[in-house]
């Protein structure tokens, strides 16, 4: 990727200034700086932490692309069905969650924030520009045809489309953002509800997704540093230290990789310039999380690249962000390989740029998270609203093949209380995975001494605690010794079964890396093939005509200590844990019954729904 000079000197404060200085606009409320973090919390009381689940992905009608779809909800709108309220989808009908999140974050594209809204009012400049028209019309080939207006404007930097408006598009996102903050504020409810500021920087040199949500610890935020700004994953980390000194905690959250091309986990900076060690430190201070899952497709792996992985097929998408171009470089584009580059590079120049701990979050652009697939809502507005669009593919979201689109995913942290400090430090410390949808705990602990941790048992946690690192942490060398795992899966309450844990275990050993996939935990009787190293199917009670399954097979929790039987000393590893529920349901059976028709060719009729823990690294260096 080659940088390109940015014609804006950063839109994003310039229009908090503008917008404070112009008529009638109320001032910016003073930037306190948040307070520091606490010492570092004890076993003890990490041993009180609990699972809570959250949505980091979420966008309103303040989005520039979801106002095109017909969005209307507002933040207030969004934190107000995460808390269980019923909320209307622009084309038509009432959507609810089946029980309340924990936490969001409404993170609205910091690129043109709230500047679309302006067109419905008659009064406004805004609404007498170029697309102004076609953002407001009802027919949703127009309105497929305007967003793919607006993201090119958005990639070349041309405002053209907003002519006789350029001044309000420089106000607007100043005065949206302290809006932002305000909503935020007034819907955080510490220990009840947590509503975290953030936004999104949308970048997308040449088309390829380079996107990251941005999300602050306290009740204070300065402006949004978009791709306008810059399109330089560099340029934003700059940006974050830089606000970070001056007392306001914050971190990335990377997304997409899969519809990147090999971008977002390149060796190479934005210049096409090796990954040197400042580079590496630099991503790590801000980006300690990536977000594996979402509507627009699981970014853990693929079968081009773990040929042996038989569940590495799960809910894949394979083109570019509102578009059919196809990707096609696979290698850089997800988690499981970055994490073995990483530890190539840990082996061979000594530091690791993607040591990333894992979460899911939706990217809904309705204000609502699609996670429930028998009321699946879609994302993107009258693009895919109802069940004949979606299925249909009559029209499509800028070239994208709706029915691909999946209903996920949750993050879901470890802490002590549901509050915006505890979730980002647990956000920071990597205590965090994702789920595809529904609520499954699960638990990891690694370390030397585990052979007193009984996963499930009374005091169980505190000695994981105390005898090894949970997941999102790291293991120095012991004499040689394998570490052992301890781990603890239960499924949702009003979920599935659970059919099997599993533990993925990256490496590089003298810089060539490799994979291997452990079933150390399986329902019923089932035993691992030791020719094949498989497991057999747990089955499939899914009745596909009916979109009904049963909890006759599978199991409501598993546990297991696993000592890795492939260890060696001078290795660098990562090991994460995937639980996998029996199979249910896709949202595309649920809506094929719907309208009485098979599902379509091509489409699973059932899923396997599933948990991704952050990694446990292992740092073999000193044992080499």
């Amino acid at each position: 990727m080659k940088s390109r000079p940015s014609a804006w000197m950063s839109m994003a404060v310039l229009s908090g200034l503008l917008a404070a200085c112009a008529p009638g606009a109320r001032p910016l409320p003073p930037l306190r700086p948040t307070p520091p973090a606490a010492s570092a919390p004890t076993p003890e009381d990490l041993a009180q932490s609990r699972a809570l689940f959250g949505d980091l992905h979420i966008h309103t009608s303040w989005s520039f692309d979801a106002f095109v779809f017909k969005t209307t909800s507002t933040p207030d709108d969004a934190y107000r069905f995460a808390r269980g309220a019923p909320l209307q989808h622009p084309s038509g009908g009432t959507y609810q969650l089946d029980r309340p999140l924990d936490f969001v974050a409404v993170t609205d594209h910091s690129e043109f924030l709230g500047v679309m809204s302006g067109m419905r009012d008659p009064e406004s400049p805004l609404s007498r520009t170029p697309v102004a028209a076609g953002a407001l019309d009802p027919d949703p080939n127009v309105v497929a045809k305007v967003f793919l207006k607006i993201v090119r404007a958005l990639r070349t930097r041309d405002l053209s489309v907003f002519a006789g408006a350029e001044d309000r598009v420089r106000a607007v996102p100043g005065e949206t953002w302290d809006r932002i903050i305000e909503s935020a504020n007034r819907n955080n409810e510490p220990g009840k509800f947590t509503a975290l500021i953030g936004y999104e920087w949308s970048a997308s040199p040449n088309g390829q997704n380079l996107h990251r949500n941005v999300i602050f610890r306290g009740d204070k935020a300065p402006p949004p540093f978009s791709s306008i700004d810059s399109d330089r994953p560099e340029d934003l980390w700059k940006y974050l230290d830089r606000i970070r000194r001056e007392g306001f905690p914050v971190l990335a959250i990377p997304h997409n990789s899969n519809l990147s091309d090999g971008a977002m986990f390149a060796r190479v900076d934005s210049d096409g310039k090796p990954i040197d060690a400042a580079y590496a430190a630099a991503r790590s201070r801000n980006e300690p999380i990536v977000e594996i899952t979402q509507t627009k497709g699981t970014s853990e792996t693929h079968p081009m690249l773990s040929p042996n992985d038989e569940f590495a097929d799960h809910e894949l998408i394979e083109t570019y962000v509102g578009s059919d171009k196809p990707v096609t470089q696979f290698a850089g584009s997800y988690v499981r390989d970055a994490l073995k580059t990483g530890l190539a590079m840990q082996d061979g120049e000594g530091f690791n740029p993607f040591r990333l701990g894992i979460i899911g979050s939706t990217d809904t652009h309705i204000g609502m998270s699609p996670i429930l697939e028998d009321r699946y809502s879609g994302k993107v507005g009258v693009l895919d609203g109802t069940p004949a669009v979606r299925l249909d593919c009559t029209f499509c979201a800028g070239n994208m093949e709706l029915r691909k689109f999946s209903a996920s995913g949750l993050a879901v942290v470890w802490a002590r209380e549901n509050t915006r400090a505890a979730i980002f430090d647990a956000l920071a410390r990597r205590e965090t995975y994702a789920t595809t949808g529904p609520r499954m705990q699960v638990r990891v602990f690694a370390g030397y001494g585990m052979s007193g941790v009984r996963p499930g048992a009374e005091g169980w946690v505190l000695r994981g605690y105390r005898q090894g690192v949970p997941m999102g942490g790291a293991l120095a060398p012991s004499k040689g010794r394998a570490p052992s795992f301890a781990v603890w899966a239960v499924k949702d309450v009003t979920g599935a079964n659970l059919d099997r844990i599993q533990i993925i275990k990256v490496w590089s050993r003298g810089g060539v890396t490799g994979e291997k996939i452990y079933d150390v935990a399986l329902s019923g009787d089932r035993r691992v093939d030791p020719r094949t190293g498989k497991a057999p199917a747990v089955g499939n009670t899914v009745n596909v005509a009916a979109a009904t399954y049963t909890n006759t097979i599978g199991t409501g929790a598993l546990t297991t200590t696993w000592t890795d039987p492939d260890f060696k000393p001078g290795d660098q590893a990562a090991y994460y844990v995937r639980v996998l529920e029996i199979p249910t349901p896709r949202w595309s059976t649920f809506d094929a019954r719907t309208l009485g028709r098979p599902v379509p060719a091509g489409l699973p009729a059932s899923i396997q729904e599933r948990a991704f823990t952050s990694p446990i690294w292992y740092d073999g260096r000193a044992a080499s």
